[in-house]
């Protein structure tokens, strides 16, 4: 199970550090339409909130004492994402692809924190 939730992490870390960078280049009304409610100064936030929780992710495995940082990090991303999810339903839009996305990597971002706890 411990290889399993190594995997899950690098995986959860290197997906939320490419969103971060997409951020960096993207507005949030070029990424999806129904975010655009985010101002781009919290935007921008999003993308060192984000890099901060994929350092949180990896760095226990360097430096064993940090591994309450995952659990952490985990449930900020999955947070993160679910937020995303209430914007895109508040926005009207009607399509169900990216809450299914969303919401598949809040959940593999909860079982990671329930694994690390």
């Amino acid at each position: 199970m411990n290889i399993f939730l190594w995997v899950l992490q690098v995986l959860l870390a290197l997906h939320t550090i490419v969103g971060a960078v997409w951020k960096f280049s993207h507005s949030a009304e070029q990424t999806m339409p129904s975010l655009k409610a985010i101002p781009p100064g919290i935007w921008l936030g999003l993308s060192i909130f984000e890099i901060l929780c994929s350092l949180a992710l990896i760095v226990p495995a360097l430096y064993k004492p940090m591994g309450i940082l995952v659990p952490i990090a985990a449930l900020g991303i999955a947070g993160e994402m679910v937020v995303f999810t209430g914007l895109h339903f508040a926005s009207g839009n009607k399509e169900f692809g990216p809450v299914a996305y969303w919401l598949v990597v809040a959940a593999l971002c909860g079982f990671v924190a329930y694994g690390r706890r």
